[in-house]
């Protein structure tokens, strides 16, 4: 399988995850000039956007490991864009990050924190 195919797969796998576990998805791989961010949900009061990362091992570490500053930036970038124009900046935001693994997920929440710009 190629690697879009194993990104597409590990997010809907989380998707599932996350229904379960009582979220709302909102969007799905949302974009905008800024970036992309692969979900965004809805947990009570807090707007969640989720950042995705699936593999096959661990060759190149954890997964949460390729979400650096540079891509936090990003998807801070694209969430302010998106509560411009669908919410309101003075949501609750979060950023977390799930993991897809063959071992199963692992949902890292504040992952990272939101700085304004």
């Amino acid at each position: 399988m190629d690697r879009i195919k194993i990104g597409k797969a590990g997010e809907e796998e989380a998707c599932g995850y996350l229904k379960n576990k009582g979220y709302t998805i909102v969007a799905q791989n949302f974009r905008c000039r800024h970036g992309e961010v692969d979900i965004v949900a809805t947990q009570g009061e807090d707007l969640v956007f989720i950042e995705v990362k699936t593999r096959n091992n661990r060759n190149f570490g954890r997964p949460c490991e390729a979400v650096g500053w540079k891509k936090q930036r990003h998807i801070q970038k694209t969430a302010m864009f998106y509560l411009t124009k669908y919410g309101s900046v003075e949501m609750n935001v979060r950023f977390d990050v799930v993991e897809v693994e063959k071992e199963g997920i692992h949902h890292i929440e504040n992952a990272f924190p939101y700085q304004m710009f």
